[in-house]
């Protein structure tokens, strides 16, 4: 989503860390290109002007410090400020209400009921028990589609058909919730295509009834500044609490990320990174401003790690790469594992430099090579996998013709794997020989 506005911070970046001394005048110049940056990701502009004016003044108001380059520590600032203006620090649900009621609004398209089922799978991998209810009473495919997510992340779904009073089927649904032991209700109310009265007094007379701990305003971020329209009108009426950002991984260019905290005062609360059900995740100021000035996300991608792998296959896995026992079945567990992180573009963007390396990769390439020796590795039985000396010609012919390459391209596919596997024989070695002369060292230490 921030390519764009990460290019151009790049840029303006490289003049800065060129700076030999801070001046009013340079300080100035290499800042115009920022807020130039900032108001073409559709920034607002009096949230760009100020963030601008913010830094200047802590700029030049600098203590130099000697060890530090003088557009570095610029740079630090623009970082620090850019945090500040996505919220400082991630903002929790506040969960505790008996049961806890949280209503999801925003207009038609924005996502609402999508994010429903994404937050309601997130809150019950956290050992909570959430209830979705289907409170949009104008959109019949809006109660069909909550059903199938309900479905899909076995979670219940309280369903109402041919019931238009929403406050009726409110109260049933937390009678439900009470019988049934749900603590927490997430309501997926009616949008439209634009904000109007009557959408807002229907919203305002459900907040009234349930009394919900969280009022969280789903926007979508391709919309740029019509979204923080919409979220001033909504605010205004319903006090809502946070916001969920959908469509974080399309090309829309992140003014309404950068502008939302300054303009309500509220807190984006979550961001939805893709179509999948767990494409969904808290939204971090401070790792989204890293992400966005090319520093990248390394601990949320070790957070998609430690989901994708659990500690004891981790631990497993070293223990056979020590030992030099990895086999191509451990491989194409590995193989699975990466695509569970998410695309590699996505995983090389939480690189620090990442961002830049992706322009010297063809990605689309080596997302191909993936798959052409995940199929190739498939094709093989089990007993091949477990002892890739088995693999003579006749076999490796099979092999290739199962998996749609050359034999060509599975031995070179193979030869990587012996290579690989004969470095970490070594690699088990040395470590061995390490911790043999680590054993002897603190003896030799006393003397």
């Amino acid at each position: 989503m921030f390519d764009s506005l990460s290019g151009k911070l790049q840029n303006a970046f490289r003049n800065l860390r060129g700076l030999g001394k801070i001046s009013e005048s340079n300080v100035g110049d290499a800042l115009r290109e920022v807020r130039m940056a900032l108001l073409e990701a559709d920034v607002n502009f009096k949230v760009a002007r100020d963030f601008i004016e913010r830094v200047k003044t802590k700029s030049l108001g600098a203590e130099v410090v000697a060890s530090v380059q003088p557009g570095q520590q610029i740079v630090k600032i623009i970082h620090d400020e850019l945090v500040d203006l996505l919220g400082s620090q991630n903002a929790a649900l506040k969960l505790d209400g008996n049961p806890t009621s949280i209503l999801m609004v925003g207009l038609h398209g924005s996502g609402k009921t999508t994010s429903s089922g994404k937050l309601a799978r997130l809150l019950q991998k956290q050992g909570r028990q959430p209830l979705l209810v289907a409170a949009d009473v104008y959109r019949p495919a809006a109660m069909d589609q909550l059903e199938t997510l309900g479905k899909q992340i076995e979670i219940p779904v309280f369903v109402k058909r041919g019931e238009t009073d929403v406050l009726r089927i409110a109260r049933e649904a937390m009678d439900f919730a009470q019988k049934n032991s749900r603590n927490i209700l997430i309501f997926d109310t009616a949008g439209r295509l634009q904000i109007d009265e009557p959408l807002v007094q229907e919203l305002v007379r459900l907040r009234d009834l349930v009394k919900p701990q969280e009022i969280l305003l789903v926007l979508d971020a391709a919309t740029g500044q019509e979204a923080v329209n919409v979220a001033t009108h909504f605010d205004s009426a319903l006090n809502i609490t946070g916001s969920i950002l959908t469509k974080l991984d399309g090309d829309a260019r992140g003014g309404v990320a950068l502008s939302f905290k300054s303009v309500t005062g509220k807190p984006i609360k979550f961001a939805g990174v893709g179509e999948k059900l767990d494409e969904f995740e808290p939204f971090h100021p401070e790792r989204m401003a890293s992400r966005i000035l090319g520093m990248g996300d390394v601990v949320s991608l070790v957070e998609k790690a430690a989901e994708a792998v659990s500690e004891d296959e981790a631990r497993k896995l070293e223990e056979k790469m020590r030992k030099g026992e990895f086999t191509l079945e451990d491989f194409l567990e590995q193989l699975r594992a990466m695509k569970k992180l998410g695309s590699l573009e996505s995983v090389m963007k939480m690189l620090p430099g990442g961002a830049e390396a992706l322009k010297q990769v063809d990605i689309g390439k080596q997302e191909k090579e993936f798959k052409r020796m995940e199929g190739m590795v498939c094709s093989m039985t089990p007993k091949e996998r477990k002892n890739p000396v088995l693999l003579n010609a006749s076999r490796r012919r099979r092999i290739a013709a199962g998996s749609g390459v050359s034999v060509t391209e599975l031995n070179t596919m193979l030869n990587k794997f012996f290579q690989m596997q004969t470095m970490m024989k070594k690699m088990g070695k040395m470590q061995k020989m390490m911790a043999k002369m680590g054993g002897g060292l603190p003896g030799m230490l006393r003397r």
